[in-house]
């Protein structure tokens, strides 16, 4: 019979213990009641209250808000820096998960933590590096203000700042889906003549990219919402270095609030899309999975 397991010591046959059937039926509803409290009151609470402020005012107020010439700057800022940061991000992930997963090297173990370090370092203190580093009075500052170059209180100060916090996303993502999958593919292409890229984009892309889109969601998430390093790299220039979340906060401390809660429902509204998309993604990769 389907399921049955085997016993290795008495060897006796018997069907398998689901864990979720040990718990009375009362448990199990006060834990799911419990998760839903939590659920509402951290998440739909909020989420509820911004929609609501957001339209304290009105139609027209939340439409004025949101098409402010300032409110439109740190928009197209926020879409520029996740537009280069994502790609550049999903380059770097891609190339250090193959070169973990398929390679024997020195340093392997070096790398992976490398690659975790923007998890355990403050988005404040990694802005704060590429102050000292790229700053007027920092290593580099000189020598570019020598050559007119702007890095810091400028979109490429920004776009660093972003990457930084968001590189370790992709290659965590592939690491451990490309070590599950082996090199056993790669191994046959490679005995069957392929090479090379070949190799790369006929064998290994199609196994992993479902996996790739995901990690590229979350990178793209964090990108767009990143606070703390841009607000240390950005110098809050209106119309020129916020980004959204800087934008809704230097609104809220002029007590526009209702203005401030406009943009934040747009960059929640962008949020609600990515994950959308996330979950889209989730389903295809169990199917993967699953076949």
């Amino acid at each position: 019979m389907a399921g049955i397991v085997t016993n290795p010591r008495s060897g006796k046959k018997s069907l398998p213990v689901r864990p979720h059937l040990t718990e009375s039926k009362a448990v199990r509803n006060t834990l799911i009641v419990i998760a839903l409290l939590f659920l509402g009151l951290i998440v739909i609470l909020p989420m509820i209250s911004v929609i609501a402020e957001s339209f304290r005012k009105g139609w027209h107020a939340y439409v004025d808000a949101l098409s402010d010439p300032d409110a439109m700057a740190a928009l197209r800022l926020t879409l520029i820096t996740a537009g280069i940061a994502v790609p550049l991000n999903t380059i770097f992930g891609v190339a250090a998960a193959w070169a973990i997963t398929k390679f024997k090297f020195r340093g392997k173990n070096l790398l992976i933590t490398l690659i975790d370090l923007p998890f355990a370092v403050s988005p404040v203190v990694s802005g704060l590096i590429y102050v000292l580093l790229f700053g007027a009075q920092g290593f580099l500052g000189p020598w570019l203000d020598e050559h007119n170059i702007n890095i810091i209180f400028a979109t490429p100060g920004i776009v660093l700042a972003t990457m930084f916090v968001t590189f370790p996303f992709v290659a965590r993502e592939l690491i451990p889906l490309m070590e599950a999958q082996g090199v056993q593919d790669e191994e046959a292409a490679v005995s069957l003549g392929a090479r090379g890229w070949r190799v790369f984009f006929k064998v290994t892309l199609p196994n992993i990219k479902w996996g790739l889109l995901y990690g590229m969601i979350l990178c793209n998430a964090r990108a767009m919402g990143e606070f703390g390093a841009v607000s240390v790299v950005s110098g809050h220039i209106r119309g020129e270095t916020n980004t959204l979340p800087l934008h809704i906060e230097i609104v809220y401390n002029e007590y526009q609030f209702s203005a401030a809660f406009a943009v934040a429902s747009m960059l929640m509204l962008l949020a609600i899309i990515t994950l959308v998309v996330k979950s889209i993604l989730e389903s295809r990769m169990s199917e993967q999975h699953e076949s």
